[in-house]
């Protein structure tokens, strides 16, 4: 057990410069491009509904299940009390969990756990599997963990950084899309039971004032991430 815990908390040496500076961009391209986010925002809901999910647990609600559809949206079932601080942590939690998790994947990356990283994302994956009540849910997780295994199984040793540097990027460049597609939404009154919505009637601040601090939260994380994974000594650490 002392040989798989040294192996698994070693750190690795980083990835060319190059590289850093070419999978941002390649999840930026991805975020970006219409195309390309349709068919990769399923990833960010993922991690939006589990940051449902895992507030309910610490705020000691009953988690009853989560759903992820086809078209990329999804949906965390908890019951408790419908007001107070649990409810309005768990409502708040989903829009910033992307960017959230891509910080702490930023900070693991950075220091070279990057096993680490891949063990705890293939572990969430796990846990919230057992949570899933759809089928196309399943798929999707299954899918999911099974890519980043098989991946990090055959390929070579320093691939594993590579897809953690890509993962991390992604998430914290995600973050930030779907809350901006929000606030677009709402302006067109398509979204009256969104997280920023029932916020707005849990705590009677206004939606956009939600709105605004979900950007907040996910701009700092990538503004703080990106100094994390920065090859280049911009400033002294």
């Amino acid at each position: 057990m002392s040989e798989v815990w040294g192996a698994l908390t070693r750190a690795q040496a980083g990835p060319p410069a190059w590289v850093v500076l070419l999978s941002a961009l390649a999840a930026m391209a991805v975020v970006t491009w219409s195309t390309s986010w349709q068919l990769s925002r399923g990833l960010i809901t993922i991690a939006h509904e589990g940051g449902h999910a895992l507030m309910a647990l610490l705020t000691r609600r009953k988690l009853q299940g989560i759903r992820l559809h086809s078209d990329t949206s999804g949906v965390t079932l908890t019951r408790g009390r419908p007001t107070g601080p649990g409810m309005i942590l768990t409502a708040a939690a989903g829009y910033v969990a992307p960017s959230l998790l891509g910080l702490g994947g930023a900070w693991l990356t950075s220091a070279g756990h990057v096993t680490v990283l891949i063990t705890i994302m293939i572990g969430l994956l796990l846990c919230m599997l057992l949570l899933i009540r759809n089928l196309f849910g399943v798929v999707s997780l299954l899918a999911t963990g099974g890519a980043i295994f098989a991946f990090t199984w055959y390929s070579a040793p320093d691939m594993d950084a590579v897809l953690a540097y890509l993962a991390v990027w992604f998430l914290l460049f995600g973050g930030i899309r779907p809350i901006l597609e929000l606030r677009r939404k709402r302006r067109h009154g398509h979204t009256p039971d969104s997280d920023a919505d029932q916020l707005a009637r849990l705590t009677f601040l206004p939606a956009g004032f939600w709105i605004f601090l979900f950007l907040l939260v996910a701009g700092a994380a990538l503004v703080f991430g990106a100094y994390l994974l920065s090859p280049l000594p911009l400033l002294p650490r």
